[in-house]
């Protein structure tokens, strides 16, 4: 069966501060309605936290590190669920059903399955 991965693009926040409570309660409840179908997923701490590498001239180049990501947004990439679905059209009834779609946005791709 298929996998879609849906990447949530919310305010840049640290969703484990208390004030979010409320708003990661529905998260919850999202993953229980969808349980059947969600194969992963982790929230993101915030864009401050994260480094960005690079390798200048291929492989064993030199390694290029910044702090956060590569350009101020108004949304971030602030989380994730792997979605095993039918077709694409389910991983799409699923993903608007993530409070990000609310207040944000979710962009949902299909996976390519791992090369052997």
């Amino acid at each position: 069966m298929p996998k879609y991965i849906a990447l949530i693009y919310t305010a840049d926040v640290d969703w484990t501060e208390p004030a979010f409570a409320e708003e990661n309660a529905k998260y919850l409840e999202f993953g229980q309605e969808s349980a059947e179908v969600i194969r992963g997923g982790a929230a993101l701490y915030p864009t401050s936290t994260a480094t960005t590498v690079r390798v200048t001239g291929g492989k064993g180049g030199e390694v290029l590190l910044s702090d956060g990501p590569y350009a101020e947004t108004k949304e971030a990439l602030t989380g994730f669920y792997l979605l095993e679905c039918e077709n694409l059209d389910e991983a799409l009834r699923h993903a608007a059903k993530i409070p990000a779609a609310w207040n944000g946005f979710v962009e949902v791709r299909p996976t390519i399955p791992a090369l052997t």
